[in-house]
């Protein structure tokens, strides 16, 4: 990803409609990929990354000019979606995804499916830490160093979490399999 140039980001941060789609246009799709990912609820997910997309937005003035635009805006939706999962309507609601999953079935995909629920059901039991470090370093393919600057944290931090949060998966999947 190439660092944006001083004009546009003063043209996005003057509010150019144009601008700002070549500035977030490209990263709303890893950012609703990281949002379903956290949340498991597509609704929940549009809504935090539209909310982020507002938050950064309203906080252009604080991007430096010359970074990276994906791991600053991707913070955003992480933090958005740690906030929507905090929020008590969440807690009460407590969504099942694996109710909103699509047939697959009829597909003649059926371990592909399973392996799917069984692995979203061992991510859902990750620390939010945990998940946000995986689904971005695997699941949208970021960097390390990405990853930690979408965080904010040490890139000793981000190979620790993802080490502790494979193992955890690791473990969690080998004992379903024992099981089945």
């Amino acid at each position: 990803m190439q660092p944006i140039s001083p004009h546009l980001l003063d043209q996005a941060r003057a509010g150019d409609s144009d601008a700002l789609d070549a500035l977030f246009g490209e990263l709303i799709d890893p950012a609703f990929r990281l949002a379903m990912a956290l949340l498991h609820d597509r609704q929940a997910a549009e809504d935090a990354v539209q909310e982020a997309a507002v938050g950064a937005w309203r906080k252009l003035a604080r991007l430096r000019s010359g970074a990276e635009v994906r791991p600053w805006f991707l913070a955003f939706v992480a933090n958005q979606c740690r906030n929507t999962r905090r929020a008590r309507w969440w807690s009460i609601l407590k969504l099942d995804t694996l109710d909103h999953a699509p047939d697959h079935a009829a597909m003649g995909i059926e371990d592909h499916v399973v392996l799917s629920a069984d692995l979203r059901r061992a991510l859902a039991g990750l620390s939010h830490e945990h998940r946000v470090a995986i689904v971005l370093h695997y699941g949208l393919d970021l960097p390390l160093g990405e990853v930690a600057a979408a965080t904010g944290v040490p890139l000793g931090t981000v190979k620790s979490r993802l080490h502790r949060a494979a193992a955890i998966l690791r473990s969690r999947l080998e004992l379903e399999e024992v099981v089945s």
